[in-house]
Order: structure tokens, then sequence, then C-alpha cells
């Protein structure tokens, strides 16, 4: 049988290359989070934009502790730094990952970059322009008999888990690339299980969503039907060839 690498790693090899990826990635995550730092600012103003423009005129984010409004930037320019630097995380992840692929299939080095940093961005891009003004709207019209004293804390940490998971959600499509290239799964496989992904996909949206409306946790689950099918187009395309 023809080896993907003829030099093959050790499991200490491996994580020795595994620590190197990641002090490599944490390095460009420190670098975005102090260009983040500089904006943080316009960067908390941007990210309030959902909630606010449904608070009456005038009306600001509450905080209840004195060091809150300090640990909330830090947050931002962390996000931040994740996003900005996720071109350079997944091409890190890349160089972990491609000795156990074939020669030729290292040349997809930029492909895979560029699509994880792409459904990456989407992700999050389709959190904070469609879900979470959703979700917002939903709960205040819920509570619109009250008086909405909402924290920074509680409204951030919101925030940050529907852009991050919706964003870890949308790379499915490369997650089945690679596990196609490897020959792990194939679209037969995914077309035969599809009835369980479907029940898999609505629990997933039903724990990262952040109300508990049927509406709002198809907005999160429709998309992400649509990503299994593009992954199962996939897994058709880039099924490998079989070896002689």
């Amino acid at each position: 049988m023809k080896k993907k690498n003829s030099n093959e790693m050790s499991f200490f090899e491996h994580l020795g290359e595994l620590r190197k990826r990641i002090i490599l990635s944490l390095i460009f995550v420190l670098i975005f989070f102090l260009i983040s730092w500089n904006f943080v600012q316009e960067l908390y103003e941007w990210l309030s934009v959902p909630i606010i423009k449904y608070l009456p005129e005038g009306e600001k984010l509450a905080f209840t502790a004195l060091a809150e409004p300090f640990m909330m930037y830090i947050k931002i320019a962390f996000i931040s730094s994740l996003f900005l630097s996720s071109p350079f995380i997944f091409y890190q992840l890349w160089l972990f990952i491609s000795p156990a692929l074939y020669g030729k299939e290292k040349k997809y080095v930029f492909p895979f970059v560029f699509f994880t940093t792409f459904f990456f961005l989407l992700g999050g891009a389709f959190g904070y322009y469609f879900v979470f003004p959703w979700a917002c709207r939903f709960f205040l019209e819920i509570g619109e008999n009250f008086k909405a004293i909402i924290t920074i804390n509680e409204y951030f940490s919101l925030t940050f888990r529907v852009l991050i998971g919706i964003s870890l959600i949308f790379e499915l499509p490369v997650l089945v690339f690679l596990l196609a290239r490897l020959g792990l799964v194939t679209a037969k496989f995914l077309l035969k299980y599809f009835k369980y992904a479907i029940v898999l996909i609505f629990i997933i949206a039903a724990v990262i969503t952040p109300t508990p409306d049927i509406i709002t946790q198809s907005l999160f689950a429709f998309p992400m039907i649509g990503l299994y099918f593009l992954s199962v187009l996939i897994a058709k395309i880039f099924a490998p060839k079989k070896r002689v």
C-alpha cells in the first residue's frame, strides 16, 4: 500500500507539531487582539446595534459590577481577533493535518484556507445580520410590559455564543471535504443517514438558539440543512479515486 508520507511522525512528534501550530495561532490572535483593542469602542457600538435599535430612544445597556465594562472590552477585542486571525489559524490547521494527505492532495491548501475562512465569516455575518436581530426583537417584544434593564455581560455573552456557534457550524462543508478526501465519509453515507442528521441539526439549533421559539430555531436549522446537502455534493465530487 502506498504511504502518504515517507517520513512518518511518532506520537510525540505529532504532539510537538500540534503545540507549534497552537503557539503560532495564539501569536496571530494576540497580534489582532492588540489591533482590535485600538478600535474596541467602535466594535462595541457595532456589536450593540442589534439590541439598541429595538430599545427606546436614548436607552443604553447597563452594568452591575465595576470591572464589567473593562472585561466586556477584552471579550470584544478577543472575539474580533478570532475572526481577523481566522485565515492564519486555518492555515496552521492545514499544516497540521496535511501530512495525513497524499502528495497531490496537498495542493488544496489555498482552497482549504479560503473556504474555511469564507464559511467562518459567513456564519458570523449570518448570525449578526439575521439571527441575532430576530432574537433581540423576540425577547424585547415578550417583555414589552416591563422596563428592560439589559446588562452588557448578559448581552455580549449571548452575542459571542451565537456568533461563534454559527460560525463553527458553517464549517461543515469543509469538514466533510477533509473526511471525504481521507475516505472516511461518502455521499452515499451522508444521504443514507440524512434523517438522523436532521434530528441532530435541530438539536444543535435548539442548543445554540438564544430563543425557545421554533421560528428562530428554524433560522438556524434551515441553513444547516442546506450546508448538509452542499456537503453531500462536496463528498461526491472530492471522493478519492480508487487506487490500484
